[in-house]
């Protein structure tokens, strides 16, 4: 009988066959045996289940009814998924044979340990980090989230120089190890987010909630990257709307009452040099989501903010501010802006 935990490998899919059809074959060659396979299908349009069912017959589908995009996509497949881990694992990701067995070495280790990603470096050019992940997420001080090897648009080419297994702010949504008891008890993703750092968000409930995240780069990925929601205006108003509603969340209301009149006039000042730059989409994005967010504050949507007991040491958390140091003080490593005295 195997004793090793049972992990759930979830792949949400969305008419994502061509994907599926290249990266699936690197899921199933998995060495890690106590797993199973579920492609969660977020109603897709294209002939994507066909196409499993046809090639793939051993593979579980799990179909929601609709498009509700990552974070109800995934809460909606994971309450009918039974495993001890659950691996949220993008359609545009080629992992590694062995990628499974050091993160759940670590995250069996220590029961606090809550949820975990591996190094994710760019499918296109594998000596680079990839965006959504790279070497583990931080986050500075005004809320604005960064990588250990990727800092705003700066990927960083991989040298090693983040090899080491540590806790960060959070875990990439592109490849997400987490508990699935866990999972469930934190109530999973904020559903209100869509897409869009709800992973950062559920990371920031589970270190409130004493938990602690990591990345371990024994465990190696490659991610494509951008493969599910075009970049354009939509992107835009998520990421900047979906940014602002985690702050209020999990911010105190000491910080609130400072900290995001700060972050509205930084957002403005960076809508309004796109727009003098000729993005008038960038700009239009920026607006609709400061218009969102505030109706969300005075909505009973609101009501999907979750009181967490704030219990636990926050890591990955970097005390200045990586706009001043990325766009003024021109720092374009993780390694120029966290010191090691940080």
């Amino acid at each position: 009988m195997d004793t090793k935990p049972l992990v759930a490998i979830v792949i949400l899919n969305y008419n994502g066959r061509h994907y599926l059809e290249k990266f699936l074959p690197s899921v199933i060659s998995s060495t890690y045996e106590n797993k199973k396979i579920i492609v969660g299908d977020n109603a897709s349009t294209d002939d994507s289940v066909i196409w499993l069912k046809t090639n793939y017959p051993f593979i579980e589908i799990i179909q929601n009814q609709k498009n509700y995009g990552f974070a109800k996509g995934y809460n909606e497949i994971l309450k009918r998924v039974n495993s001890d881990y659950f691996v949220l694992l993008n359609s545009d990701v080629e992992v590694t044979a062995g990628w499974i067995e050091p993160v759940i070495e670590v995250m069996e280790k220590d029961e606090r340990i809550g949820a975990c990603q591996p190094k994710i470096l760019s499918y296109a050019d594998k000596t680079k980090f990839e965006y959504a992940g790279a070497a583990g997420g931080w986050i500075d001080f005004l809320g604005y989230p960064f990588n250990r090897g990727r800092v705003f648009d700066f990927c960083e080419t991989d040298t090693g120089q983040y090899n080491n297994t540590e806790p960060v702010f959070w875990a990439s949504g592109a490849a997400l190890f987490v508990k699935a008891q866990l999972y469930f008890s934190l109530k999973g993703l904020d559903e209100y987010f869509f897409a869009h750092q709800e992973e950062i968000d559920f990371c920031w409930r589970m270190q409130l909630a004493g938990y602690v995240i990591m990345v371990c780069p024994k465990s190696l990925v490659y991610h494509v990257g951008g493969g599910t929601l075009p970049v354009g205006k939509r992107k835009v108003y998520l990421n900047f709307r979906n940014n602002l509603v985690m702050l209020y969340k999990n911010w105190t209301p000491n910080e609130l009452i400072w900290k995001l009149p700060v972050r509205f006039f930084l957002d403005a000042l960076s809508a309004w040099k796109a727009l003098f730059s000729g993005d008038r989409l960038f700009f239009i994005g920026v607006l609709q989501a400061h218009v969102s967010f505030i109706k969300w504050i005075f909505s009973k949507k609101k009501q999907n903010v979750f009181p967490v007991e704030r219990v636990g040491l926050i890591y990955g958390c970097y005390k200045g501010s990586v706009v001043y140091d990325y766009f003024i003080k021109n720092k374009k490593t993780f390694a120029e802006i966290v010191k090691k005295t940080q």
